[in-house]
């Protein structure tokens, strides 16, 4: 039986540049619980936010079992069980490992991989990266070195049609036309084979363990190189055997992710109120369903068994609560854990977010200056500045009179 790591205490505070990461990364994982104000938190990574119906109906399990009876989708597409009680990590590791969500105890908090949720169901796109996730999971718990990797470390993968390419991805592979790819890294960026797109991310990523053991400062990201220990990208690529032609550093296509509704004839999306899904959530997407797939828009596409039964499924789910439609005000509101949960934050961020209104920017309450699981690209951000006042986008408004100048924002936004 797998045993739960322990608690590790909080992450340093940021330093200037270059950041000097003197304690090791207290990124909280499956087996390394992290202590809240609500009870212990387990973040667990879903590569390319993949789950089988067994799997929903053990995390639900898990939910009610251990934890506060939700679920929570990250904004890389993972998924958090909050209000554990202490001791219970290792009934939770035996979960996790018989429903196979730890297919690596070694490397569990590293494989942080983001692909195009509607990849191959959809009939756009380049290529399908679904399966490129599979196998770069694979290849990363197959490199014992890949275990030194941060647990911020991100590694993106999109299929061409831009929607996860402004996720912030350490590594990044987007597909193109004629089973060709394009892969950023750093400052650099490179053209290759599709075939080759795996492993390129694999030898970039070991590229960055190389270049941080170097530098010795820590760094759990490229960005926190410090000048002069670049990773040597094109030197990684040539060693793995792949040919890989220099090109200059691209803007990745950007588009929007889907609405709330029916995707391709054949699966669904449906997003999850301020990022929360509940037991019966859980097993209700399962129903009927050949897999999900947690999106970073914390959301679900449910890829159906049976595609007629799509319209009926929208609104059984409608009816537990999740959003169906892209006009619900909800659509595009995001908030941080806020109190009671974090005893970081200033105020209870999530019962103001319930009452956001609606608009086609996206919005996201923060309950203390940290602004955490604030979602990529444009927005309006809502940050407490105490119990009784917030900032809104920097000016201050009082508590009473957010909702109006949240909707005032979001109106603004859609006429500019």
């Amino acid at each position: 039986m797998l045993a739960a790591m322990p608690p590790t205490p909080p992450s340093p505070p940021e330093a200037g540049e270059p950041r000097i990461r003197d304690r090791g990364d207290a990124c909280p994982g499956a087996l390394r619980l992290h202590a809240a104000a609500d009870g212990f938190l387990a973040r667990l990574r879903l590569p390319a936010g993949r789950l089988t119906r067994h799997q929903l109906s053990i995390l639900a399990d898990a939910a009610e079992e251990l934890g506060d009876g939700s679920l929570s989708v990250t904004s890389r597409g993972n998924a958090e069980l909050r209000g554990l009680a202490e001791g219970c990590g290792g009934r939770l590791a035996a979960l996790l490992d018989d429903a196979g969500l730890l297919p690596s105890p070694t490397h569990e908090r590293v494989r942080n991989i983001v692909a195009s949720p509607a990849s191959g169901l959809d009939g756009l796109g380049h290529a399908d990266v679904q399966l490129w996730a599979r196998d770069l999971d694979a290849a990363l718990c197959a490199e014992p070195r890949a275990a030194a990797l941060s647990g911020r470390f991100l590694l993106v993968l999109d299929d061409g049609r831009g929607d996860v390419t402004g996720l912030g991805g350490d590594v990044t592979l987007v597909a193109g036309p004629g089973g060709a790819a394009l892969l950023a890294a750093g400052s650099r960026a490179f053209r290759l084979t599709a075939a080759d797109a795996v492993p390129a991310a694999l030898a970039c990523a070991l590229a960055f363990l190389d270049a941080a053991e170097a530098a010795g400062t820590g760094a759990w990201r490229p960005r926190e190189l410090p000048p002069g220990h670049l990773p040597d990208w094109a030197g990684a690529l040539a060693r793995a055997g792949i040919t890989a032609e220099p090109v200059p550093l691209f803007v990745p296509p950007s588009a929007p992710p889907p609405a709330p509704g029916p995707l391709g004839d054949r699966a669904l999306h449906v997003l999850a109120p301020l990022g929360r899904l509940t037991a019966d959530a859980l097993r209700a997407l399962g129903e009927g369903a050949d897999e999900v797939r947690l999106t970073p828009w914390r959301g679900v596409v449910v890829v159906l068994a049976a595609p007629e039964a799509g319209s009926g499924r929208l609104a059984a789910l409608a009816a537990l609560g999740l959003i169906t439609d892209p006009a619900d005000p909800g659509t595009g509101v995001t908030a941080c854990t806020g109190t009671p949960g974090c005893a970081k934050s200033l105020a209870d961020v999530r019962a103001d977010a319930a009452r956001a209104p609606g608009g086609p920017l996206p919005v996201h309450y923060s309950g203390c200056e940290r602004r955490c699981g604030h979602p990529h690209g444009p927005r309006i951000e809502v940050t407490a500045r105490d119990s009784d006042t917030y900032l809104l986008d920097g000016a201050p408004v009082p508590r009473t009179a957010l909702a109006q100048a949240v909707a005032a924002a979001r109106t603004r936004s859609m006429e500019s």
